[in-house]
């Protein structure tokens, strides 16, 4: 127990020196009192912040759904539109185990349990990536520094894209509402086989230095990867032809590629989101403010949405309460946006995911014709 307690300690040290050279205003006030009727919403009411029986279930049936669309494909799939369909549904039950289990796994927001916790953010490294470094980049930097360039590396794209003022615009960014759609694609390949490896060998993501993993860490990374090339290459390789396996993985991957990349889009890179700009390494809200002003919420009345993507259509909720289960997002939710009416903070939401999208296809044609705002 001390040593757990301990490593807790070192973690959120490296956290907060990775941390620290940026600092957000004082407190307002507004944080304090939503965090107050948050707490008094699970106190009054029958929810539960964590180890909640619908996540449980929840969890069983994408890893049965999962494991299922998997050895239909692997064994019983003939006809290359059999093979097309389950890959693309193997991709759609792939992003959602990552949306679901893994992120709230990693957040603590799984169960009170940190093994439990370990264990389901550990999905991860079985799916193709690695939950350590994950953890560093999303966790640390996303959550911390939404939407400001430079910090939050989810905003990156190098040069393909400009997502935020702050980005260098070049010129053929003006074509970038119609490529980038096609580039988000290749995210889930480009993570499994050189974002992590990069991020290993050099011990910095993007050009923020992180603690390299050591020991466990180190051995999950490799153990995870092992076992993620044994599923899509190894086992499939015992029944079918190469140039067949290749292709499988390319669909699978474009797909859960395409999911993942959209649902970030459409909750920080649209247009009624915020792209604040450090003065004096001071950002003039407060950081509850600054996480509500960065993101957008889409599909609040859709539970279909909401369930497959873990609920990260809420994710002005989930940036606000990371370590609370996407489950109680949409009742979270009522109090957050009341709060916010009544202290003047705006809450952005989109009604649907096609407004969502038409917005993100605006503020990238905006991006990439306008230099400067």
């Amino acid at each position: 127990m001390q040593e757990r307690d301990e490593s807790q300690r070192s973690v959120k040290t490296q956290e907060k020196e990775l941390a620290k050279k940026l600092k957000f205003a004082n407190n307002s006030g507004f944080q304090a009192e939503l965090r107050r009727r948050v707490d008094e919403l699970f106190q009054n009411g029958n929810l539960k912040e964590r180890d909640c029986p619908q996540m449980y279930t929840k969890t069983a049936i994408l890893l049965l759904g999962f494991f299922g669309t998997y050895a239909v494909l692997v064994l019983l799939a003939q006809s290359w539109w059999q093979v097309g369909i389950l890959c693309i549904v193997l991709g759609v039950i792939t992003a959602g185990i990552g949306f679901s289990i893994q992120h709230d796994g990693a957040h603590h927001a799984y169960s009170n349990s940190l093994w439990v916790n370990k264990l389901m953010a550990m999905s991860l490294d079985v799916i193709g990536g690695s939950s350590y470094i994950w953890h560093w980049k999303h966790d640390v930097l996303h959550h911390t520094y939404v939407n400001i360039a430079g910090y939050d590396m989810d905003l990156e794209v190098g040069i393909f894209g400009r997502l935020s003022p702050a980005h260098a615009h070049l010129p053929f960014h003006r074509w970038q509402h119609y490529y980038l759609w096609l580039l988000y694609g290749l995210l889930a390949i480009k993570w499994h086989f050189y974002d992590d490896f990069y991020c290993l060998i050099t011990g910095k993501i993007g050009d923020r230095p992180y603690p390299r993993p050591k020991r466990s860490n180190l051995a999950i990374f490799f153990v995870g990867k092992g076992i993620f090339l044994s599923l899509v290459f190894g086992i499939p390789l015992l029944l079918h032809s190469f140039g067949q396996v290749f292709a499988s993985y390319v669909l699978v991957a474009v797909t859960l590629g395409i999911v993942l990349s959209v649902v970030f889009q459409l909750a920080h890179v649209v247009e009624e989101a915020n792209f604040p700009v450090a003065k004096a390494c001071v950002i003039e809200n407060d950081w509850a403010i600054h996480q509500i002003e960065t993101t957008v919420n889409f599909s609040r009345n859709n539970p279909y949405v909401t369930w497959l993507l873990g609920g990260l259509n809420f994710q002005v909720e989930h940036h606000l309460f990371p370590n609370i289960c996407h489950i109680n997002y949409p009742e979270v939710s009522k109090v957050v946006e009341q709060t916010c009416q009544e202290f003047g903070v705006r809450y952005n939401q989109h009604g649907s995911v096609w407004a969502g999208f038409r917005s993100h296809f605006r503020w990238l044609r905006r991006m990439g014709t306008c230099k400067s705002l």
